[in-house]
């Protein structure tokens, strides 16, 4: 797919204005850019790379993720080059895989996705264009352009073009350039995680299920150190699969370990027949940072919102960033909509402004802090063991483990596992 060059290059005749301003093309600003656009706003997006551009990412999206596409209009069939998946297998605590289908619900659809992840942003970007937004490519922000009250009004590329709106989305990353230009700084009492992954061709391409594996260890499994984090098998359906692994601050471990060695020693106790050995790598392994439980606040001040990485809206449980990029997409494109037909800069829409951060946190706020606690729990490798150990041989356990790891249960609750997993999130004190 090819982006289009009228609305992709930074020529002389280039906007410089716009009703929004939304500074990264990924799917977290891409998804507010179509919803805006469709509801008639001027939408302007600041995306500093070209399409298609690599991103490190496992390319597995769960169901969560998989609704978010069909809320936008994404046609999710095989026949528009998606790869379906039937749900989780995991290894660990037992010799033989334990295969979780994913729940049949009425708020989720039952089938998971698998594309790369280069094809799949720059297919959400089109989406965006189509919906009548205007998508910029290699432009760098590099900071924020605010008023006297501190409020922000635009930003400055590193051209030296200044674009303006007023409002903003940060949609720029873990890094968030424009947020740490606005004053926002990562919080040190969340956690985070680091991911490493490459390719391999390998004849398990066309597994349709998300692999996890819930056992690291530093050398020879049951005779070296288990660490906290897991490991990914996604099969790609076109000859390669997707192989990596992610890792929890929460470990004394962290930022001390050679993440890709370790990749390398835990798939080299993989059966030879898969292929997962180093004549067969095809790209370099490559890491990135998961801000989870977020770790960036305030979401919305001053005529910022942020969503996706930027907000540090990743899930503790399981490591999953693209479905919650999507969604605080789709929540900060319903507040701006509503701020807008109040009128920009009045009292009214302020208050449509503010309510962001309180929509996030009750959709996701228990949540998050129970992922948190979960972390710093699996932190302990006794802890893990114990885990691993006891818990995966359990069916029903398990069911509650899969549902409450990636967040699908139904609301209202329509089974004991939903009611369990609801009840907790909804005690729990907001992340």
């Amino acid at each position: 797919m090819e982006s289009t060059a009228t609305s992709g290059d930074v020529g002389v005749d280039a906007p410089r204005s716009a009703d929004v301003i939304i500074v990264g093309a990924g799917p977290g600003g891409s998804t507010t850019a179509t919803y805006l656009a469709r509801a008639g706003l001027d939408v302007l997006v600041l995306e500093k790379s070209h399409f298609p551009r690599e991103k490190v990412c496992g390319d597995g999206l769960t169901p969560r993720a998989s609704r978010e596409l069909i809320k936008l209009g994404i046609d999710t069939s095989t026949e528009n080059g998606w790869l379906r998946n039937k749900g989780l297998r995991i290894y660990g605590g037992r010799v033989e895989p334990f295969e979780m289908p994913w729940p049949e619900l009425d708020d989720f659809p039952n089938y998971g996705l698998v594309r790369p992840r280069a094809d799949f942003d720059q297919m959400l970007a089109e989406h965006a264009r189509a919906a009548g937004a205007t998508i910029l490519e290699g432009v760098t922000v590099t900071e924020p352009v605010v008023d006297a009250t501190g409020r922000i009004i635009g930003v400055k590329s590193k051209d030296g073009r200044t674009y303006s709106a007023p409002l903003v989305v940060a949609a720029d990353g873990n890094s968030s350039r424009l947020s740490v230009g606005m004053g926002l700084t990562k919080r040190d009492d969340r956690p985070m995680g680091v991911a490493v992954r490459t390719y391999y061709t390998s004849p398990r391409t066309t597994d349709d299920w998300l692999e996890s594996w819930l056992e690291l260890w530093d050398g020879k499994p049951g005779q070296s150190n288990l660490l906290p984090g897991y490991g990914w098998i996604f099969g790609m359906g076109d000859g390669t699969c997707n192989v990596g692994l992610g890792m929890l601050n929460t470990s004394a471990a962290f930022g001390k370990t050679d993440y890709k060695q370790l990749l390398k020693t835990w798939l080299e106790n993989t059966p030879e027949e898969w292929q997962f050995r180093e004549e067969f790598r095809t790209t370099e392994i490559r890491g990135a940072a998961l801000p989870m439980g977020f770790n960036r606040q305030p979401a919305y001040g001053n005529g910022l919102l942020l969503v996706g990485d930027a907000g540090g809206m990743v899930n503790p449980f399981n490591g999953e960033g693209i479905s919650y990029a999507m969604e605080s997409g789709r929540y900060a494109a319903d507040h701006i909509i509503d701020a807008k037909a109040r009128g920009l800069g009045t009292p009214a829409a302020e208050r449509a402004l503010e309510a962001y951060p309180r929509t996030l946190k009750q959709v996701w706020g228990g949540y998050f802090r129970l992922g948190g606690i979960f972390v710093k729990l699996i932190g302990d490798p006794r802890i893990m063991r114990l885990a691993t150990t006891y818990g995966l041989p359990h069916p029903r356990l398990m069911r509650l483990v899969h549902k409450l790891l990636a967040n699908l249960t139904d609301h209202p609750s329509h089974d004991a596992y939903d009611r369990i997993i609801n009840t907790l999130t909804t005690l729990a004190p907001s992340a």
